[in-house]
């Protein structure tokens, strides 16, 4: 049997907060000196994938428009017979 002390939902600690010294303002070079760092683990494409994926872009944009314009003139002419 499990002790009643182990089946406790111990409460949590407020957290601490940090001192005026600590956080207070905005530091512009930490701040560009960590986004350079998250920048170098960025991983860029290739040109060649670049240009690939941005083909691939623009061909599925250009045949859902086509798409999308083949069925509003179909429901119009439907709306046209009915109506």
């Amino acid at each position: 049997m499990a002790d009643k002390e182990d089946t406790k939902v111990k409460e949590a600690k407020p957290a601490e907060t940090k001192t005026s010294e600590e956080g207070s303002g905005f530091n512009a070079s930490e701040f560009l000196k960590g986004t350079k760092e998250e920048l170098d683990k960025v991983v860029w494409p290739s040109r060649q994938q670049l240009v690939s994926e941005s083909i691939a872009v623009l061909l599925m944009v250009t045949i859902s428009a086509v798409i999308v314009y083949l069925f509003d003139n179909l429901f119009s002419w439907i709306a046209q017979q009915v109506f």
